[in-house]
């Protein structure tokens, strides 16, 4: 099964041609067990109509061989619908035989036929009711001889190796088809899993995109409505139109921003269309470790008070491969951003380190609040887990917890 068969070359049940049909490998069967048949039909008509033995035509009368040659070839005939009707064609074949030896390639076909298509429960009975007759017939006529055991023998197998190699062919069959379904269902789970493994990348991608972004869209425009708000009671000074629009400035670059990091994750999507000229049309480089010190810079735009530490690894030569590169930028954005969700008045302490030898270790840290209120900011809750696989398919390991008071999470990379 390491090569693939033509059509034409298989049964048409394996080649799944419909009821009635069939194939030229079928044709040719056919045409080969006609021939079979009609072989039989002729040695039979010599030595059962023109040249009999003297113990056949006592036995038998004229009758009998008279109508022998033309129902035997009626019978060799009726092999045409031998696919369609197995079963009604094995059972016409037992009076068929008992009337005419020439029919006796005729009945060997059928018996082959129905253990093939109808299975070993229905060609045992009809072969038991041929042998039934072939043998009683055989040691009736061979009684006076002294061989009427070897012929019964012959008799017997005449009617039981069509049967046995019948059911070899269906087993045959039907393990193939077996294998198929079993192939096409391994096939099914491998699309499935493939489907759902894209899903879930896509998913941490867009996390990882959106996470932070949206965080700080969050941040900006809470403390613009916490000013307005003071400013309403008379708590704290109106802002001023230079303000607002600052404010808003910096909303509006967030979100825009944010349409430009998403259309690099939809470009995977659309990896077959010409990239259009709206936002998300266009597709970024991937982010860098080099981009990190902008990545801080937007975090303290937004409050928060972040010490960057990127012990050498700009300048290490060979410089880390993009996909480790990428990866570590994603668990430095993702330590920001929980940072920003559930200590927001943190100091946060990002640590870059390593080198071709020893590898690559991403550390983000940050104390625990005071209380541990419920975060301002909503988040799906799955944003370790996605970085914990994404950091698992690049070869390395994270780690995420207290230490000392503080909420640590470590990423050890691979230097590739």
């Amino acid at each position: 099964m390491g090569s693939r068969i033509a059509r034409w070359a298989l049964p048409a049940e394996l080649a799944g041609l419909p009821p009635g049909r069939r194939t030229a490998r079928d044709w040719a069967v056919d045409a080969a067990l006609f021939g079979f048949a009609a072989v039989i039909w002729a040695v039979m008509l010599v030595n059962a109509v023109i040249d009999p033995e003297p113990g056949y035509v006592e036995l038998v009368p004229g009758w009998m061989r008279t109508i022998d040659p033309w129902l035997g070839a009626a019978s060799c005939l009726a092999l045409w619908w031998r696919r369609r009707f197995p079963l009604l064609l094995a059972i016409a074949m037992v009076p068929a035989l008992a009337l005419c030896a020439t029919a006796t390639g005729a009945m060997m076909v059928s018996i082959f036929t129905l253990a093939i298509h109808r299975g070993w429960l229905s060609g045992l009975l009809v072969t038991l009711a041929q042998i039934g007759q072939v043998v009683t017939f055989t040691l009736v006529e061979r009684s006076n001889q002294e061989s009427p055991v070897v012929a019964g023998a012959f008799a017997v197998s005449m009617c039981v190796v069509p049967y046995l190699s019948g059911l070899m062919v269906r087993f045959r069959r039907q393990l193939i088809l077996s294998l198929r379904r079993d192939a096409e269902r391994r096939h099914e789970r491998r699309l499935t899993d493939a489907r759902r493994t894209e899903r879930e990348r896509i998913a941490r991608e867009m996390h990882d995109v959106l996470a932070h972004r949206i965080s700080l869209l969050s941040v900006h425009a809470g403390a613009l409505a916490y000013r307005i708000e003071q400013a309403d009671r008379g708590q704290a000074e109106p802002l001023s139109g230079p303000e607002v629009t600052g404010a808003v400035r910096v909303i509006r670059d967030n979100a825009h921003q944010a349409l430009t990091e998403l259309g690099e994750v939809l470009a995977v999507l659309r990896a077959d269309e010409p990239a259009g000229d709206g936002v998300l049309g266009r597709a970024a480089p991937p982010p860098m470790l080099a981009d990190l010190p902008r990545l801080v810079d937007e975090a303290r735009a937004a409050g928060q008070q972040v010490t960057l530490d990127v012990d050498g690894v700009l300048a290490a030569d060979p410089p880390l491969r993009t996909q480790e590169q990428r990866t570590a930028y994603r668990v430095v954005q993702e330590g920001l951003t929980n940072a920003r969700k559930h200590a927001p008045a943190a100091p946060v302490t990002v640590r870059v380190a390593g080198s071709p030898g020893d590898g690559l270790s991403v550390t983000v840290r940050n104390p625990l609040p005071a209380r541990a209120d419920a975060a301002a900011i909503p988040g799906t809750g799955a944003g370790l887990a996605g970085l914990a696989e994404r950091v698992a398919l690049d070869g390395g390991t994270l780690k995420h917890g207290l230490i000392d008071g503080e909420f640590e999470l470590a990423a050890r990379l691979p230097w590739r």
